[in-house]
């Protein structure tokens, strides 16, 4: 795929959900932003909360076992090819963007009107849960992406900023597909076929 090609499509998706985040916001009374405030501190948080998620990134790229591994064959075969032509400015840029409008929606409206309507703890469920819907590649991927939705929701409720949880999901989507397009080894292509790889997939 060409490199405009994929750009329009990444950013076409994550800044429509930004776009559904303000309707939805304005529709229900519920700004996407209105728990967002910059300093220094809460960056610093959302640094630090993007290690945990680097690491099961590495554990999941080095030990691939099990439904780790068709998670690990999509990334080879769909996420690479269409995103390889991208230069890295082109992939921090689908990362910020993605980032700022899947936590605007999840976590700054969805998980807010959840708690709003339902009680305290409740929209973290309905926020966690659809963000794993939207991220359903595999099962396992959808059931990864909903812990990584309850991680992102727990930390907006203990800092009560947005930016802490911006930054993390920033940051670990630029470093993965970082890795992905231009770090990671390709698997054998036998791994494909179902069939047991020539090496190890590393």
């Amino acid at each position: 795929m060409s490199r405009r090609s994929a750009l329009l499509i990444a950013l076409g998706f994550e800044g429509g959900l930004l776009l559904l985040a303000w309707g939805l916001g304005w529709l229900f009374s519920q700004p996407p932003l209105a728990q967002t405030r910059w300093n220094w501190h809460d960056f610093g948080i959302g640094l630090g909360a993007t290690v945990p998620l680097l690491l099961g990134l590495w554990i999941c790229s080095t030990w691939p076992i099990g439904p780790l591994r068709r998670i690990k064959i999509f990334s080879e075969t769909v996420v690479r090819p269409v995103f390889g032509q991208c230069k890295v400015d082109d992939l921090a840029l689908i990362s910020l963007v993605a980032g700022i409008g899947e936590e605007m929606l999840f976590r700054g409206v969805l998980q807010g009107l959840g708690d709003r309507w339902f009680g305290v703890g409740r929209g973290l469920v309905i926020g966690s849960v659809l963000f794993g819907l939207v991220h359903l590649i595999t099962p396992t991927y959808a059931i990864l992406a909903t812990l990584c939705g309850v991680y992102f929701g727990v930390l907006m409720m203990f800092t009560d900023n947005l930016l802490t949880v911006i930054v993390p999901h920033a940051l670990y989507d630029f470093v993965a597909l970082l890795y992905i397009v231009r770090w990671s080894k390709s698997s054998s292509s036998k791994v494909w076929e179902g069939e047991a790889p020539a090496e190890p997939l590393s």
